[in-house]
């Protein structure tokens, strides 16, 4: 009974080897940096969402050239739209050589409105958040003036962290409006909570139907309106269209109806556009003068930062955007940001802002200054600001 079968093994004797063994614990060290991982993760995670707000906003920081405030509630959208297809602020001549040289000239700058310089390229992290958020429709609009400085203004607001806005010019309210609230909605960036949605078309101001449109959006939108010396507006405006086509008649010709007699041309866009305090009877009939800031073009170039601080105290947003950020450029002869986002290098705007003029003849200048005066006192009395344009 005691003795072993001849060749056979207790089971107690299978080796070892053979039996399921556990798999062995992880080394302590793969352990601990496993978990280190992880945890880096879940702060990277958390730090990246805190400070969305301020890495989702400007994404461009370019020339002058032409923190907290209060919550925006986003702005009514109108019941129904008119869908009536937008109209020319200003009707063409009749065919005739002068009229055909004026057409050549306005037509010649549309390229460049439809197609405006574009800003930088968001950083990688902007382009991170670019999904977070909502769209609204914008609660500040820059609606004027051509050649006026609206370009800077909009890249020096961009700056702040509490301001976003598109890049392009939409032409909503002037040229797409049939279009509807919808599709405008659509062309804005997304904002987190407590940010502004803006955007800027400076034909707006001089857009009959555009102040009822904008109210019938929201009457609470606030408008700001860039003016410049409306003599030097014109001939800027003139310069731009002639680098588009150097065949264009001259400055002198297209300024006068008849020169012999000293008649303006008032059918001239270049011309018409500077009489403000025409375009501005048509929105103070929709909006109250409180609800409109105007910005001097002058004082964008002398007191970037002044006159930023005028415009963040407009739109309810901290002081934010200082003296720190603008230095001045000998070159062009206009501030640019020390900082374009994402870079540590110095940006301005490109080529097409800031063209040298061409020489005016002084007489045709005198007699502008003279049309424009009366109009110019007017738009002081209506603003309660002196521009010292005369």
């Amino acid at each position: 009974m005691g003795q072993r079968l001849s060749g056979g093994r207790s089971c107690l004797d299978v080796p070892g080897r053979l039996l399921p063994q556990p798999p062995p614990p992880p080394p302590p060290v793969r352990r601990k940096l496993a978990l280190l991982f992880a945890m880096l993760c879940v702060w990277l995670y958390m730090f990246l969402y805190s400070c969305a707000g301020s890495c989702a906003a400007a994404p461009g920081l370019l020339l002058l050239g032409s923190g907290s405030r209060a919550a925006h509630a986003p702005p009514a959208l109108a019941t129904a739209l008119d869908g009536t297809p937008p109209r020319l602020p200003f009707r063409a001549q009749p065919a005739t050589p002068l009229a055909s040289g004026k057409e050549m000239a306005e037509g010649a700058a549309s390229p460049e409105e439809q197609s405006p310089e574009v800003p930088d390229s968001p950083s990688p992290i902007s382009s991170f958040f670019s999904g977070s958020g909502s769209k609204q429709l914008p609660q500040a609009i820059i609606i004027g003036v051509k050649k006026g400085g609206t370009r800077a203004l909009l890249e020096f607001l961009r700056v702040h962290p509490d301001v976003r806005a598109v890049g392009a010019e939409p032409h909503f309210f002037d040229r797409s409006y049939d279009k509807g609230l919808a599709w405008y909605r659509d062309l804005m960036p997304r904002t987190l909570d407590g940010q502004i949605t803006m955007e800027k078309t400076p034909s707006y101001f001089v857009t009959r139907e555009a102040p009822a449109r904008i109210s019938a959006m929201s009457k609470d939108t606030k408008l700001i309106v860039v003016v410049r010396d409306p003599v030097t507006r014109a001939i800027s405006d003139y310069t731009q269209t002639l680098s588009k086509r150097p065949d264009i008649p001259t400055f002198e010709s297209l300024t006068f109806k008849n020169r012999t007699t000293g008649l303006i041309d008032t059918s001239w866009s270049a011309i018409q556009i500077g009489i403000y305090a025409k375009h501005l009877e048509h929105w103070l009939r929709h909006f109250p003068i409180r609800q409109m800031l105007f910005v001097s073009g002058e004082r964008l170039i002398s007191d970037p930062a002044g006159e930023l601080g005028r415009v963040q105290d407009f739109l309810g947003l901290k002081r934010i955007i200082t003296d720190k950020h603008f230095y001045f450029n000998k070159t062009k002869g206009f501030p640019c940001l020390k900082k374009a986002e994402g870079s540590s290098r110095p940006h301005c705007l490109g080529k097409t802002k800031g063209r040298t003029h061409p020489e005016i003849d002084r007489e045709v200048v005198r007699r502008l200054r003279e049309f424009y005066r009366p109009f110019n006192l007017k738009f002081y009395q209506m603003t309660g600001h002196d521009f010292g344009w005369d």
